[in-house]
């Protein structure tokens, strides 16, 4: 399996990921699946693919509780448990654009998919409004949306969260993760007690 590591240094901060969504939600315009499009990649780490294809019915949203979605990537569907915070995220969204079971979850403004370009130019606003003017600026700016996937499945394993866990809720497996992120693997070194361990795998004299 051939993967490429993510450098660490591209990944977004909690407080950076937050900042930008509030400065997309505040600067949309008429654009307004972008926001909760984008939410959704961020806080649920999904393929922006998956999300842009998501329906209606591809959500379960039981008022009061947690919910599911269910999003699908070649071929193969996954189920993603939602906090119930998010469901009523959802459950206002779909109600304020008035959607319908069979439409899509984040249409554009004509009812088909939510073009690409539009929601990158908002995102490209978005990184060049919030993010900080620091070495790493330039060549922050242009990054993929895909990006909030990445730093919240990073997020998600420095928590504790199991790798298998977390490979189920991505779609991927353990083993790309850990090549994925390999910095989130490491273990501290510990101290050995070579002496010890010398004597323990000591091999009894042979007699000659």
């Amino acid at each position: 399996m051939s993967v490429d590591v993510m450098d660490e240094e591209w990944l977004l901060s909690v407080e950076q990921v937050r900042s930008l969504l509030e400065w997309i939600r505040g600067h949309a315009g008429a654009d307004r699946s972008v926001y909760p499009f984008m939410l959704t990649v961020a806080e649920q780490a999904l393929r922006p693919g998956e999300a842009r294809t998501l329906r209606v019915r591809d959500v379960m949203l039981p008022k009061g509780d947690g919910g599911q979605l269910t999003a699908r990537h070649r071929g193969v569907a996954r189920e993603i448990p939602l906090q119930p915070r998010f469901v009523e995220f959802l459950r206002h969204w779909i109600e304020e654009a008035g959607l319908r079971e069979g439409d899509l979850l984040f249409p554009g403004r004509r009812g088909g998919p939510l073009s690409a370009s539009v929601y990158q130019h908002v995102w490209e606003q978005a990184q060049e409004a919030v993010l900080p003017r620091d070495e790493r600026y330039s060549w922050r700016l242009g990054e993929p949306i895909s990006i909030l996937r990445e730093s919240c499945l990073v997020e998600w394993l420095r928590m504790g969260i199991s790798s298998f866990a977390v490979a189920e809720l991505a779609g991927v497996t353990p083993d790309w993760l850990a090549l994925r992120y390999p910095y989130c693997f490491r273990r501290e070194d510990a101290d050995i007690d070579w002496d010890g361990l010398a004597k323990a795998m000591a091999l009894p004299e042979l007699k000659r």
